[in-house]
């Protein structure tokens, strides 16, 4: 567990640099939508990693810094390296998507990409770190990390009057996210209900909740592509989110897909994958309970994916994605 000040300490830490983005509520579904495909980066995850590389000492960082990420994590990372004038050297799997690989790239950082899924980059990454001395950025398994994370939580709690009222719902993949809020709901009295999502295709950290294990979870490619991989043995979140997450569930890649056409035509507002996993949850049942919060972590989604989903001509609409 990590203090339940952490998320406060990272909000002023990282707020010259990140924007608070909007909730919109749904009256018809009774749905607030956290909408952090408005971040900067286009993804909650530069909240975490501004957070970790702000607090590092000048040491550390003369080391140069080395993560592994599926591209919002890696974005992140990229951008605070360049706020302190560091080098980052980012792990991604051969079949990451190539618009997240080219947005780490402008934003600065060297791509050493590997044979495999996000699991292999993860332990090349480390294995990169401990060989050379490189000042490793977990994505998920740090408390710096999530708490910056965490900074969600108290924008919504800013913005809601009774966050108690509401169930929490938020996408999980390593669970630093699904942490972050949960530590950051400590202080609400009572404590509301915060439920996790992942992918049927990558249901790794949904195995550790429910059964205490991930061993024989076979990976499928997914939409959900920033939940994907296997979690690091001994994570810190993995007890996080044993005591502070009230349920886990599971949705499909076709609800997924149901869940970004969702939201482009009824909100206008293009997300990801991993964003839609949320709001898939609620829109099929998974999560009931009224009225809920979902947290939609990003839109890093490529043009050319978000077209063949919801089925505009991506030609006339480039230019009004968010």
């Amino acid at each position: 567990m990590i203090p339940y000040t952490w998320p406060e300490e990272a909000s002023t830490r990282i707020s010259p640099h990140i924007r608070k983005t909007p909730l919109t509520f749904d009256d018809q579904n009774q749905l607030y939508l956290k909408w952090e495909n408005h971040q900067v980066t286009g993804s909650f995850k530069a909240r975490g990693a501004l957070n970790k590389i702000l607090s590092l000492q000048d040491w550390e960082l003369e080391r140069g810094l080395v993560t592994a990420s599926a591209g919002n994590h890696g974005q992140g990372v990229a951008l605070a390296a360049g706020l302190k004038h560091v080098r980052v050297i980012v792990f991604a799997s051969d079949h990451a998507l190539t618009n997240k690989l080219e947005a780490m790239r402008r934003l600065g950082a060297e791509i050493h990409q590997v044979a495999g899924g996000y699991g292999e980059a993860e332990q090349a990454g480390i294995a990169y770190a401990r060989e050379t001395g490189a000042t490793w950025i977990s994505p998920y398994n740090d408390g710096m990390i999530i708490a910056g994370q965490g900074t969600i939580a108290l924008e919504v709690i800013q913005d809601l009057a009774d966050p108690s009222s509401v169930v929490w719902v938020a996408p999980a993949g390593g669970g630093g996210l699904i942490s972050g809020i949960g530590c950051a709901l400590q202080n609400l009295d009572p404590s509301p209900e915060l439920v996790a999502v992942q992918s049927e295709a990558s249901s790794f950290l949904y195995e550790i909740y429910h059964h205490g294990s991930q061993q024989g979870v076979v990976e499928l490619p997914s939409l959900a592509d920033g939940l994907a991989g296997p979690v690091e043995e001994g994570s810190v979140t993995i007890p996080m989110v044993r005591n502070l997450v009230t349920d886990f569930v599971l949705v499909s890649e076709a609800e997924i897909r149901e869940a970004i056409k969702f939201a482009w035509t009824r909100y206008h507002e293009r997300i990801e994958g991993s964003a839609a996993a949320a709001l898939s949850a609620l829109l099929f049942g998974h999560v009931k309970e009224r009225p809920a919060v979902a947290i939609l972590t990003g839109g890093n989604i490529s043009i050319d994916d978000h077209a063949q989903i919801v089925g505009y001509n991506k030609r006339m609409s480039s230019n009004s994605l968010g």
